[in-house]
């Protein structure tokens, strides 16, 4: 008998996330789509009119931010649907309906920057002292100004807009195919019994005490993937091709630097990173040492990496979760703590346990006149309360984003969005080493550092390192096959597992394919890292009690869009654009492995 998932239909009510608060159903999503549809010959009639005035000006943005924000509900709304039953046929298309909408859209209001550049940025500073409701779009008109030379004309600029549907195909495919058409063989443990695999238990297995089973379930799960490796890609590198097209198109020297550069951010921060990452790869080698010797076996397998050291795992259901996570978060204060306490426990932000068809991993969505939601998988266990954490620093990252920025800046960058969700695993994390005095309770914390560490200081900028080969790679002209990625990820990975680690290269290599979404962000992962270091300087000096050191922090959740990334960072108290934070963070890691050793060998 196999141990299995449930259907989508066998979830309480109470679990899954409240779709109704953002359309009360399918059919005031369609006449949504309606409404929006009719509004964009509107838009239209403002084109070679947005230099006429200010007020002129002032209306086309009103309208601008009124479509955008029907947009944004529309997809969401679809979304929410399709990633938590990636089979479901109605949600699927609702889905790829709302993607396609966006490219119109899109393409419908892509003639305004061109036009903008034509007025020049000297006469709209003018008109944003002018007129009061262009007032907060200073910060606009400088970002507008730093990308100038690489906004096309509006024609090409509608043509890219249309486009960007068909250009995202890849990443669909590769999503529905990892999330809704593969099937895996089940795991089995020791005893014979038969465990499901699916994308919302994979992680719960590899943390199994049971190595056979995590042995078993990783095997298993890469064999999958590897089954239809020259698929998965063929997806990954059109993914890249679609990433130097549009960096050629924008007239940008590589597709790193049009990454960074509309966020006013130097490579040198993406190199910093990498460059200390390498460096650091001892402090990995170490602790795959301790983590061998800790489990007393003769060789530490990949599958080994998240193995259970401690001797019980205290079981930690998901209100008790949210309970320690606000008594962690205390120090930013009651209206924080409230809010995020009321969103989870009351207005149903998030959709909490795994089903059959769930998408793979955890996320915070949302959009500007709705709530902050969350998708994830919880696991009655630390790790889960660590993933609930981490999204949840997303949710509130927009919720003050969204109370206080107008439209123009209810986006935040994924450089900073980093930042919000590892702080909160940091703090959470300091409240029960401190509060927790059971020793194996303390070990299961440190573990759980270790865990949120590996993965985003081990697997993603070793993932960041494999993004930039595999983007030089096709910007020179070669071509991406199936072994030539799994070649080089085994490689990667083989660099920083060292001697300690067997490395089982076909099913280490195949590690790629199994980040549907991370990959096809055009250099999305190394901010994983980056973020981790921006968190543990912050959180930090919170613990500490700075001076003005909340304040700060909530000034940065509540900045939103409405500074460059490295600005927003500063003025809250830690400069990424230096290599010192990262420093930092690889010495807290340090710390965790000082740590956990001394304490295994006290337990």
């Amino acid at each position: 008998m196999i141990s299995g998932l449930p259907a989508r239909g066998q979830v309480p009510f109470e679990y899954t996330w409240d779709t109704g608060s953002v359309f009360s159903s399918d059919q005031a999503w369609e006449e949504e789509i309606e409404r929006l549809v009719a509004a964009l010959p509107q838009a239209r009639a403002f084109q070679d009119r947005l230099g006429e005035s200010a007020v002129v000006l002032a209306d086309w943005f009103e309208l601008a931010e009124r479509i955008q924000r029907m947009m944004e509900k529309i997809r969401l709304y679809a979304s929410m649907r399709h990633h938590v039953d990636t089979a479901d046929q109605q949600a699927a298309a609702q889905y790829d309906r709302a993607r396609s909408l966006q490219a119109q859209v899109g393409s419908a209001l892509a003639f305004a920057e061109p036009q903008l550049l034509q007025v020049g940025a000297n006469t709209l500073r003018r008109w944003v002292q002018q007129e009061p409701r262009l007032a907060h779009m200073g910060h606009y008109v400088d970002r507008l100004e730093r990308r100038k030379d690489h906004v096309r004309s509006a024609e090409v600029e509608g043509l890219l807009g249309q486009v960007m549907d068909v250009f995202n195909t890849a990443t669909a495919i590769h999503g529905v195919l990892s999330d809704a058409d593969l099937s895996f063989s089940p795991a089995r443990g020791a005893d014979g019994t038969a465990v499901e695999i699916g994308q919302g238990s994979i992680n719960k297995l590899l943390i199994s005490p049971d190595r056979a089973l995590r042995r078993s379930a990783w095997e298993n799960y890469a064999d999958g993937y590897l089954a239809f490796k020259n698929t998965l890609a063929n997806c990954i590198a059109t993914g890249v091709k679609r990433d130097v097209f549009l960096a050629r198109s924008r007239g940008y020297g590589s597709c790193l630097e049009a990454a960074l550069s509309p966020q006013s951010i130097p490579v040198a921060v993406f190199e910093n990173l990498i460059a200390a990452f390498k460096k650091h790869l001892p402090t990995w080698h170490r602790y795959w040492r301790l983590r061998r010797r800790a489990l007393g076996d003769d060789a530490l397998h990949v599958y080994d990496a998240r193995a259970p050291l401690s001797k019980k795992t205290s079981p930690v259901s998901f209100a008790q979760a949210v309970g320690w996570i606000c008594e962690g978060m205390s120090p930013l204060g009651t209206e924080y703590v409230d809010v995020m306490r009321k969103g989870v426990m009351e207005q149903r932000w998030v959709d909490i346990y795994p089903n059959k068809g769930k998408r793979m991993g955890a996320f915070s969505t949302g959009v500007q006149g709705a709530h902050p939601f969350i998708m994830m998988s919880y696991s009655d266990n630390l790790l889960g309360l660590s993933t609930l954490a981490h999204e949840l620093g997303h949710s509130m990252h927009s919720y003050y984003t969204w109370k206080t920025q107008p439209q123009a800046y209810a986006s935040y960058s994924l450089f900073v969005a980093e930042v919000a969700s590892n702080f909160n695993q940091a703090l959470v994390r300091a409240h029960l080493l401190k509060t927790q005095g059971d020793a194996g309770f303390q070990l299961e914390v440190l573990e759980e550092a270790m865990a949120n560490f590996h993965r985003y200081f081990f697997i993603m900028p070793t993932l960041a390192r494999f993004e930039l080969e595999i983007h030089r790679r096709v910007e020179g002209g070669m071509a991406l096959t199936a072994d030539d990625l799994i070649s080089l990820m085994a490689d990667l990975f083989g660099e920083g597992y060292g001697a300690e680690v067997k490395v089982d290269r076909e099913r280490v290599g195949i590690t790629w394919a199994q980040f549907a979404t991370h990959l096809y962000s055009n250099f999305y992962v190394y901010q994983y890292a980056t973020g981790i270091s921006g968190a543990h300087a912050l959180a930090q000096r919170v613990l500490d009690k700075r001076s003005e050191a909340v304040q700060s922090y909530l000034g940065f959740l509540k900045a939103g869009g409405s500074q460059y990334p490295l600005d927003a960072l500063c003025a809250a108290g830690v400069d990424l654009a230096s290599p010192a934070p990262v420093e930092r963070a690889f010495e807290a890691l340090v710390g965790y492995v000082d740590r956990l050793e001394r304490l295994l060998s006290a337990v």
